[in-house]
């Protein structure tokens, strides 16, 4: 009873974690290349294989977690996940000892963890799976000897269930690799109100407090003072204090989450850093090409899509990058690339607005064709 419990638990967080990233398979790339890049792994040259990984990784968990669900090939399939889950705590741990990636993408924009919170997670799965194969040890020989019958009963079913699963799940992950996820659980999804959101972080922001680290020029003594017992105390910077702050070592601290949405990286500004957000989310039609990398796109589609946009004539219309040249018909905006892929999932990418409100979005090949 308890093994069978513990089994369906972990093959459905196991499921659930492959499903979500499974659905939005560019952004969970997006959270690998985070992971190549210089900063944390310092591998670039495999961040062009990141879509590639992602999809290896999304279809084990996926797949092995059913089977784990529907016990085939048992051994075999906790084996696999002990080691995937080993992967996933090394790759959380590193994220949060050293800071490296905030958010592992574990499950996906659906539901967002803090790189310790991962950790925990994995952890709490490793030890959950090598518990089962522990229970599971005696099972393991009497269920290859009963194999071939249970392949001519049940198990086919079984094998049914897994063939059908994998028709839908690559369904879902093509119309997320080559249009937008089925299921979007973005903070950017249609029918989301940008000016309203906006709102809501402005009237409850979140608050932050600096930490200076102090060290005493005499004792050596080092100590993590904030901004405003610093200031009031006198000792620490008063003429001849031998308390010195240490350059580098200083530390924003979240000390009052506010409103939390991705929104709050929606900044628009032109190519002289004039911020153009306002005008954008005020227009009763807005019409934003997105491209988070410009150098990737064919001439000849920025001329098709300037041509289409600018048939647009009541509608304020920008071509947002990180290049302020991208766009020539069009205005040109800047905004964050890691931002700019908080939105688009494809380069480039058609967003509509009306009076702030999201209307539509849409690969832009596919805005071609309309």
């Amino acid at each position: 009873m308890i093994k069978g419990v513990l089994r369906f638990i972990i093959a459905v967080i196991f499921i659930l974690s492959g499903f979500v990233k499974a659905v939005d398979l560019v952004g969970f790339s997006f959270k690998m290349e985070e992971y190549f890049s210089p900063p944390v792994f310092n591998v670039p040259f495999l961040e062009r294989f990141a879509l590639l990984f992602s999809v290896i990784v999304v279809v084990l968990e996926l797949f092995l977690g059913l089977m784990l669900l529907l016990k085939l090939r048992l051994k075999f399939t906790l084996s696999a996940l002990i080691v995937l889950c080993v992967f996933f705590g090394f790759l959380t741990f590193y994220s949060a000892y050293f800071n490296a990636v905030t958010d592992c993408g574990c499950f996906g924009d659906a539901i967002k963890f803090t790189p310790w919170q991962s950790f925990i997670k994995d952890i709490v799965l490793l030890a959950g799976l090598i518990i089962l194969f522990l229970l599971y040890r005696k099972d393991f020989k009497s269920n290859k000897s009963q194999s071939p019958g249970e392949k001519r009963s049940g198990s086919r079913f079984k094998y049914w269930v897994l063939g059908i699963f994998s028709l839908i799940m690559i369904y879902i992950m093509a119309q997320g690799i080559m249009h937008e996820p089925v299921i979007d659980f973005r903070d950017y999804k249609i029918g989301t109100d940008l000016k309203a959101e906006k709102e809501k972080i402005n009237k409850n922001p979140s608050e932050y407090k600096t930490f200076y680290s102090l060290k005493n020029q005499k004792t050596g003594e080092i100590l993590k003072v904030n901004q405003d017992d610093y200031i009031n105390e006198k000792k620490y910077w008063e003429e001849g204090s031998p308390w010195k702050i240490e350059e580098g070592k200083n530390e924003s601290v979240l000390v009052k989450e506010g409103y939390q949405s991705e929104i709050t990286k929606f900044k628009i500004e032109d190519p002289m850093g004039m911020e153009v957000t306002e005008e954008v989310i005020n227009a009763p039609k807005a019409i934003l090409v997105f491209s988070y990398h410009p150098q990737d796109i064919a001439p000849d589609m920025i001329q098709k899509i300037e041509a289409k946009v600018n048939t647009q004539k009541d509608a304020v219309i920008y071509g947002v990058s990180t290049d302020p040249n991208t766009f020539k018909t069009i205005k040109n905006a800047m905004m964050d690339g890691t931002a700019i892929k908080t939105i688009a999932r494809s380069n480039p990418f058609i967003l509509v607005l009306q009076n702030g409100k999201i209307i539509d979005k849409q690969p832009a090949k596919d805005y071609l064709k309309q």
